[in-house]
């Protein structure tokens, strides 16, 4: 009688057990994960003002309600598993605060982003076990789309969607003649322009392609399938898109065409797309929609004991310990003494005058936060070709402070000027044509120096900036940009390379400038 009435007991107790073994974890995770965004809130507010001001990244706002309506689907089944402590996910959250020590060193914005948001799934797995990570492993990895990304590929979206108007162009029989990213008919002068790229339709495409996926496909060759069109569909569709403005431009006037493109082109655009995208795979769907996402059933039998000897604030310091090690490691660096001369001139070159800067359109390179900018204009004493230089100079790189990135350099936003192409660059730069209102045609050739490196590429500015600010390099930083207007039938490439070979070593000038010679 005796052991009946214990049975029952424990039979009845059980039930309420599994409440409270989740009750302590999620405070656990909670606590963990509010650590985390209070060390690294900076790049957690850089997100979100990222999501709000950048029509690119509207999308990311409804991620996070998203990721909640995802957990909650796969609540009951969840419910059916015991979340434990698990040492090996600490190993995720290291890797993460790695990640997020070299994107700080290098001023990676993404990389730090990615960091944060990894540190979190991090504590996710370490503190709920391997078991219900299984059940969560689609939200999870749709958390990603929380981290903005895709910049990059805006010049080779415009160049695609440029080429793909040209076929549409001819077989329409309307004449055009492409240079770059612009294009010319009869009727006028259009540029496909960044925000004319399709990129936010792109991202937000592979984000909802990604969900859709995921709840309403079982079979991965149908998502496959499914995926390649939200990435196909919108790049075309894009195409389209620009062809149709210049068609209309064509047969009506550009006025007309381009207040058209004006009213079609935005968050309309996107829901013919996804309408489009959506039609395409309807027929398709195979998952049932009230099927569980995940069987909790299945994954409580693949589930481990969970280990006694693994302590939460044991784990719980450790992983303190992995978030912090990489901000100290950098405020300790940060700290070091760094010095630039007090004053920076334009160098004399021999054959060249130094004269007023009468620029054809105002241009005028961005370098925030420089300790030291200088723009001048030379003239050639013999030819009277004239060429600009442009010197920055900083002390240390930081937040806010990066020689190279987003609006840095040459080619500033929210101005006239438009990059046109790339261009073949002398040694230790990097050199593109830009184009303002006229047209005026600007070549600039980029050099950075850092590290003991004179380097036109932006991946080896920000691989030297990395090892300067984790190994203790020298961290001065020096930009120097060397241009020239078209005017005639002279290329500006011709008076840049004969100033570049007056000028001498541009490695060498920069070492002076930075005052380390």
């Amino acid at each position: 009688m005796t052991s009946a009435t214990a049975h029952d007991f424990e039979n009845q107790q059980a039930p309420a057990a599994v409440p409270s073994v989740w009750s302590e974890h999620l405070k656990l995770l909670a606590i963990a994960s509010a650590v985390i965004l209070a060390v690294f809130w900076r790049d957690g507010v850089d997100m979100v003002q990222t999501w709000w001001s950048i029509s690119t990244y509207n999308h990311c706002l409804l991620i996070i309600p998203i990721l909640y309506w995802l957990v909650q689907q796969r609540q009951d089944e969840l419910a059916k598993l015991t979340p434990q402590i698990w040492l090996p996910g600490l190993f995720l959250t290291g890797l993460a605060s790695l990640g997020w020590l070299l994107g700080e060193a290098a001023g990676v914005a993404f990389a730090r982003q990615l960091g944060l948001l990894m540190m979190l799934q991090g504590a996710v797995v370490t503190l709920l076990g391997p078991n219900v990570t299984r059940g969560l492993i689609f939200p999870l990895a749709f958390s990603f789309f929380l981290v903005p990304f895709g910049e990059e590929l805006v010049p080779f979206l415009q160049m695609f969607t440029a080429k793909l108007s040209m076929i549409f162009l001819a077989w329409a029989d309307i004449p055009a003649f492409i240079d770059g990213v612009f294009i010319s008919t009869p009727t006028g002068y259009f540029e496909v322009a960044e925000e004319c790229s399709g990129i936010k339709f792109l991202i937000a495409m592979l984000a909802y392609g990604t969900l859709v996926s995921n709840v309403c496909f079982h079979s991965w060759n149908r998502r496959i399938l499914f995926m390649l069109a939200a990435v196909i569909v919108p790049v075309i569709a894009n195409g389209i898109r620009a062809f149709g403005t210049i068609y209309i431009a064509h047969h009506t006037s550009l006025d007309f065409a381009t207040g058209f493109d004006h009213i079609f082109y935005g968050w309309f655009f996107f829901a013919f797309v996804l309408i489009l995208v959506m039609a395409i795979g309807w027929p398709f769907f195979d998952r049932k929609i009230d099927e569980p996402m995940i069987d909790g059933d299945a994954l409580s039998r693949k589930q481990t004991p969970p280990n006694s000897a693994q302590k939460p604030i044991k784990i719980m310091a450790i992983m303190a310990a992995i978030v912090l090690v990489p901000v100290i490691w950098t405020t300790a660096l940060a700290a070091r003494e760094s010095s630039v001369p007090e004053k920076v001139t334009l160098p004399s070159v021999a054959g060249w005058q130094i004269v007023d800067y009468q620029p054809l359109y105002a241009w005028e390179p961005r370098f925030d936060g420089a300790s030291h900018q200088i723009l001048g204009r030379y003239r050639n004493q013999k030819s009277g070709a004239e060429v600009d230089l442009s010197i920055a100079v900083y002390d240390r790189q930081e937040d806010g402070r990066e020689i190279v990135g987003y609006g840095q350099g040459a080619l500033v936003p929210d101005t006239q000027w438009s990059w046109s192409r790339d261009l073949d660059a002398p040694q230790g730069a990097v050199a593109v044509e830009l184009i303002a209102p006229g047209p005026v045609v600007r070549n600039v050739a980029s050099f950075y120096r850092i590290g003991g490196k004179l380097t036109g590429s932006a991946s080896v500015v920000k691989l030297e900036t990395l090892k300067s600010k984790i190994l203790g390099g020298p961290p001065q930083a020096v930009a120097i940009l060397v241009s020239s207007e078209k005017k005639g039938e002279q290329s500006p490439l011709v008076s840049m390379d004969a100033f570049l070979s007056d000028l001498g070593p541009v490695d060498k000038l920069a070492d002076e400038t930075a005052g380390l010679r």
